[in-house]
């Protein structure tokens, strides 16, 4: 071999660039590298037998860690000039080439940034594929990207079924976790997988993930589901390097904290030696993939590099320390296995080494000069997609008369031919109209089974539709909103429940971070579509405080993609929740559907039992359109009232006390839909009228009026308005609740002082 600089620096010169350091090690290995100094050649071969690694094994594996490796150190020559955009590499990662290797492309797998070992080894599943082209197109934040189209730098495939993670740490476990089980549970159902039946999921992350909320709060899920002997097939990946950062983990607490785990199979292996790592990551998947159950597969590595570009090591680590982990790099041991076994020269492995980076480089130049987002819409277009007719089509279909009948047990038990009644009995009916049109609908979540919800809303669903369709989780937001995302991806439609929002921020990042930013990411490639029944809202009289009466909504308001529903009666309530199913089965949409607690058993509007809040079950091609508002007294011409939720019913009664009074004339809006607000609508009711009150039950900052007043002030600020809003407030308990909320007497005395 030729010995030459590379046109890098050389060790000794205490370079900080230790991106060049790295590889001028590796090349002066190679370059140094005499045939005579193998040694216990049987020895390795033998040591490879036993792990069931072939010769083609060991060569594959070199090469997909070479291209792993050019990856990240081209990454910084892009970064350099400009170029490319993201440094955080996987080098001293490389062994996670073998998981890639041993499992299917057909195996979901959520991977963490340290994974591109493991993204070349499948990438080599799929001829159609440059792993290194592709790299290069993330990087560069191309528009050509395959996965994100320009959007992240993510490791992610459609073809492979890689599905692209945030770097939000730890938040892709939940998913992964309910993809696992969502597996197991369709075939229960007999729905045709998107994958084959014994596929498994893989599921990496580092040491310091570990010990992240949302990790534990998934081994504890997974452990609580096998403990019931219930299969859960993944391979739980912790890649350990000892760092979060700057932040070391304590030697041995990984091993401590998992090892011993009921319901979990711990297996460990030296991620540094490439025949161990072979030996036992086939031991666990094979095992997994067999009994179907929770494997925790522990790999000791290095970090490499730093934890990105723009980190100086140095700072928090020892120099001697950095220079130990750099004599244990991975790649340069495979190489050396490699040698030992005499299966490759030192020329033949430099040759693969510098013909990748040529090829790695070439990459970078091309992607380079491709297209890049460049504007607002095309930036947007994946994260709402929306085909409204296809929606409304969907939503309008009806089960066929036989599946409902089996359901509610004769004609004239039908909803429709019954009396007219509250919103949560019209709910429960059409809940029981939504699984009978829809067999891969699933409803889960806490007390939702046998005892029907904590407002009874799911009466009755358990026992027609059984426990593979409706069960009760363990009481953890976070594990049930993975688990819904799990079921989309396997092909279910998930309907969870979440019993308070105030409970919901216990796990916003599941739908902030993940499952609303799954088709942004993907470039639509993938979707997650569900319909998250939250019990919502205030005015239950001063009962259970601030967490059972949580009247801010802001929070999810500003969520990219997030569609938001409030009906206020029960006729809506049943024509919205066929749109809400339809958008998460036909355009993958997010949905949260806010069911307000005090109207759930209102049946009376303006006098004790009139009745007039209770509505008949409407019929099945009724349905309320994504924006559509509804209108009370569209002729009256006064002033407007714009509301949502308990604001709907409230205003109707100040209105009718004002109208007996000074013969004034009121129109109710009923937004229905909180997000996205219909703009247009808002607008033009509002310059017919010329006069707005806005009645938002939400608090003063962050409700939706703010957006309202913004509406109207871009698209008619002639139209006088004024707003009554909750108070900037967390919910007290009993009657001093009512200090702090929307009352009738506000909305009168706002109304009257406009008119």
């Amino acid at each position: 071999m030729t010995k030459t600089k590379s046109g890098l620096a050389r060790k000794g010169t205490r370079n900080t660039n230790r991106a060049e350091i790295v590889d001028q090690n590796f090349v002066e290995f190679l370059q140094n590298w005499d045939s005579e100094n193998a040694s216990n050649k049987q020895a390795f071969l033998s040591d490879m037998q036993s792990s069931e690694m072939t010769q083609d094994d060991l060569l594959n594996l070199l090469h997909y860690q070479i291209q792993s490796r050019q990856v990240d150190l081209i990454a910084r020559e892009m970064r350099a000039r400009n170029e490319g955009f993201y440094t955080i590499g996987s080098s001293g990662h490389e062994n996670n080439s073998v998981i890639g290797y041993l499992t299917r492309k057909t195996d979901p797998a959520f991977l963490h940034y340290r994974s591109g070992g493991f993204m070349m080894a499948r990438s080599a599943k799929d001829n159609s594929i440059d792993p290194l082209y592709d790299a290069a197109l993330s990087i560069s934040a191309s528009a050509e990207d395959p996965i994100s189209g320009g959007r992240h730098k993510v490791w992610g495939s459609k073809k492979l079924w890689v599905l692209p993670q945030t770097s939000t740490i730890a938040s892709h476990l939940p998913k992964a976790m309910g993809t696992a089980v969502a597996m197991e549970q369709a075939k229960r159902l007999k729905h045709t997988l998107p994958i084959p039946n014994d596929s498994i999921v893989v599921c990496s992350f580092g040491d310091a993930s570990s010990n992240h909320a949302s990790s534990q709060t998934t081994f504890n899920a997974t452990q609580w589901t096998a403990y019931q002997n219930l299969p859960v097939p993944i391979v739980y990946l912790c890649e350990d390097n000892g760092l979060g950062i700057s932040v070391h983990t304590p030697n041995g607490w990984v091993e401590a904290n998992f090892k011993n785990r009921d319901g979990l199979d711990y297996f460990q292996a030296d991620g540094l030696d490439i025949i161990d790592t072979f030996a036992v990551a086939k031991e666990a998947i094979d095992h997994c993939r067999k009994t179907r159950r929770p494997v925790f597969l522990h790999l000791k590595l290095s970090r490499l590099l730093g934890h990105a570009g723009t980190d100086m090591e140095t700072e928090y680590r020892s120099i001697n320390a950095i220079e130990a982990a750099e004599a244990n790099d991975p790649l340069l041991l495979t190489a050396k296995t490699v040698l030992q076994t005499g299966l490759l020269t030192a020329d033949e492995i430099y040759a693969d080494y510098v013909g990748t980076r040529n090829k790695m480089r070439a990459a970078a130049v091309e992607a380079a000069k491709t297209s890049k987002l460049d504007n607002a819409q095309d930036v947007m277009q994946p994260q709402e997609p929306y085909d409204q007719k296809a929606v409304e089509k969907e939503a309008r279909r009806s089960a066929s008369m036989e599946a409902r009948l089996k359901v509610f047990g004769s004609d004239k038990k039908l909803p429709e031919n019954q009396n007219a009644r509250h919103l949560s009995i019209q709910l429960n009916r059409a809940l029981h109209d939504l699984m009978a049109k829809y067999p891969e609908m699933t409803m889960f979540g806490e007390d939702v089974a046998q005892k029907g919800g904590v407002y009874t809303v799911s009466s009755g669903l358990a026992k027609t539709f059984k426990g593979n369709r409706v069960f009760n989780t363990l009481l953890d937001e976070t594990t049930i909103l993975g688990m819904a995302q799990g079921a989309a991806y396997m092909g279910l439609l998930p309907v969870p429940e979440i019993q308070y929002l105030a409970y919901l921020h216990n796990a916003l990042d599941q739908i902030r971070g993940e499952a609303c930013s799954l088709q942004y990411f993907s470039n639509n490639q993938f979707s997650n579509g569900m319909v998250v029944r939250i019990a919502s809202l205030a005015y239950q009289k001063g009962f259970g405080g601030h967490f059972h009466n949580d009247n801010s909504i802001t929070a999810i308001r500003d969520i990219p993609s997030l569609i938001i529903a409030c009906p206020s009666r029960g006729d809506d309530a049943v024509a919205m929740l066929r749109t809400c199913t339809a958008l998460a089965k036909v355009s993958g949409r997010v949905v949260a559907y806010l069911e307000p607690i005090a109207l759930y058993m209102t049946k009376d509007l303006y006098s004790e039992k009139d009745g007039l809040w209770t509505f008949e079950y409407p019929p099945s091609d009724d349905i309320v359109s994504l924006g559509a508002g509804r209108v009370y007294q569209e002729k009256a011409k006064d002033l407007l009232i714009i509301t949502y939720g308990n604001g709907v019913p409230m205003s109707l009664r100040a209105s009718k006390l004002i109208e007996e009074n000074s013969k004034k004339k009121i129109r109710v809006l009923d937004l229905r839909w909180l997000k996205p607000l219909n703009k247009e609508f808002i607008a033009k009711q509002a310059k017919d009228v010329g006069t707005v009150l806005v009645v938002d039950e939400g608090r003063e900052t962050g409700g939706v009026s703010e957006e309202i007043f913004t509406i109207i002030d871009e698209h008619c600020p002639e139209v006088i308005k004024a707003r009554v809003t909750g108070k900037d407030s967390f919910i007290p308990l009993g009657a001093a609740a009512n200090e702090v909320l929307v009352s009738e007497g506000d909305i009168r005395k706002a109304a009257e002082a406009l008119i």
